[in-house]
């Protein structure tokens, strides 16, 4: 049974009849309401604070096991995903990710908090899921863009949590809840609902356009448990893809950083109000609705042309532009460059991220998911490297600061640690910058056969109009 002819060549997202857009639709909402979930506690961070009496080192405790747990998860699920398929690991990612999310409105004690928060961060894996569910429910000219609009779609859950949980919370305080509690209930809420999802993802998706796993290892179509050992071991060998773990790294995980620290950053450089540089970087968050999706799509493009060495040589030119916004934007004073500078950093950012995925698919098919799960974690590891870096940065700047101006009174040691504070991360986004610019040119040591080449452009003119 040829599973590559039935995959679908259009993303046409109304025709909810063809399953590979049923599947795009499902695990798309999947992953946004995983991520939602995961950073679900953040606008409620204050109230969480000032109620368990968390210290700041448990807050950034908190904060690192929430992303460092997604690592691990990650690098598992692909593999899980070879070997089960994406149906069931995904209904067991939602149906057991949501038990540390409703007991997160449970907690009492930092150390309670901090568990739960490790645990929830397993849902992150969701990614690995979404990215291999659609890579072979599309064919190789649509690929990317299935990919890519996926992904972004998803990740619209980690912003959208900054006005949908508040709202939760207005709702439940509506019925009489108390408002030191609203938070309590709103994580219950979004854990009930991923509760939910899983049982849909079961009963209503397929792992191919052509079946389940296990109906097609018991008639042949696919290859047993053992020989996906050998497709795992060949992945981890492949030195193609851990550079795009490199890669993914430099692109979404550098979003995770940039994202994470630049409320902070916008006030201390240019004085802005924190509603306001709050409300810049949920609009730069929601770029995902179309950013990520255009590298994706300009990912096929380049590889219609140019075979699958032109859907590298996107990826390298789009992550080094990435790279050269990002260093910019460091250098700015004024707030209108500045802005400039970093909306260029969120286009190409999110894009590069889309460009990514557009390649992944081809490194080995046979290895999709594991494959998939290695370049998702190096996002995560990316984003703890750097953030450990701009806090160590950061820290010792403030530290510095604080001695030296604590003679003069409060006043003058807070605008001293914000300026610090500024500089330190100002220059610590440069040095990004720089990392991003040179793991481009790195990438450009991908190379694929000339019968990896052949194969997939073969594969492109037998493909259907199937939809």
């Amino acid at each position: 049974m040829n599973l590559e002819i039935q995959k679908s060549t259009k993303l046409d997202l109304l025709n909810l009849k063809s399953l590979p857009i049923r599947t795009f639709w499902i695990t798309s909402i999947a992953f946004f309401l995983c991520f939602f979930s995961w950073f679900g506690i953040v606008p409620f961070m204050p109230d969480v604070v000032k109620e368990l009496g968390l210290t700041p080192d448990q807050k950034w405790n908190s904060i690192i096991v929430a992303v460092s747990g997604t690592v691990f998860a990650r690098l598992l699920i692909g593999k899980l995903c070879d070997t089960y398929g994406p149906r069931i690991c995904y209904t067991w990612l939602l149906t057991l990710g949501a038990i540390p999310v409703i007991l997160l409105g449970f907690v009492q004690t930092p150390m309670q908090f901090i568990i739960c928060r490790l645990f929830i961060g397993f849902i992150g894996a969701s990614f690995v899921i979404t990215q291999f569910h659609t890579s072979i429910m599309f064919a190789p000219n649509i690929v990317g863009t299935a990919n890519a609009t996926s992904a972004g779609w998803g990740n619209l859950g980690g912003g959208a949590n900054r006005l949908g949980m508040p709202l939760i919370a207005a709702a439940v305080v509506a019925f009489g809840v108390a408002e030191t509690d609203a938070w309590r209930y709103s994580m219950i809420v979004a854990g009930v609902i991923c509760f939910l999802m899983g049982i849909v993802y079961y009963f209503f998706t397929q792992d191919t356009p052509s079946g389940n796993y296990a109906e097609l290892r018991a008639k042949g179509a696919l290859p047993k448990t053992k020989k996906d050992e050998v497709s795992f071991s060949t992945a981890i060998k492949d030195y193609r893809v851990w550079i795009l773990f490199l890669v993914y790294a430099a692109c979404f995980g550098m979003e995770l950083t940039v994202y994470g620290t630049m409320d902070d950053y916008l006030q201390n450089t240019f004085q802005l109000e924190r509603a306001t540089a709050g409300n810049l970087v949920l609009s730069f968050a929601l770029m995902n609705i179309f950013a990520r999706t255009l590298g994706g799509f300009f990912g096929d493009k380049f590889g219609k042309l140019k075979g699958l060495r032109g859907r590298v040589l996107f990826m390298a030119v789009i992550l080094s532009i990435e790279g050269i916004m990002l260093s910019l934007f460091s250098g700015m004073n004024g707030i209108t460059f500045g802005i400039v500078f970093l909306v260029g950093f969120s286009l190409t950012v999110q894009m590069a991220e889309g460009a990514t995925f557009s390649v992944v698919p081809f490194i080995n098919k046979k290895a999709i998911g594991s494959i998939s799960g290695i370049v998702g974690a190096g996002g995560n590891v990316g984003a703890f490297v750097a953030a450990m870096v701009l806090k160590s940065k950061s820290a010792v700047a403030e530290k510095i600061a604080i001695a030296d101006h604590q003679h003069l009174g409060q006043e003058a040691v807070e605008a001293a640690q914000a300026l610090a504070s500024s500089e330190a991360v100002s220059s610590g986004y440069f040095i990004i910058g720089v990392f991003v610019v040179i793991t481009a040119v790195v990438s450009l040591t991908i190379k694929f056969s000339t019968e990896d080449e052949k194969a997939v452009a073969e594969e492109m003119k037998k493909q259907p109009s199937f939809s």
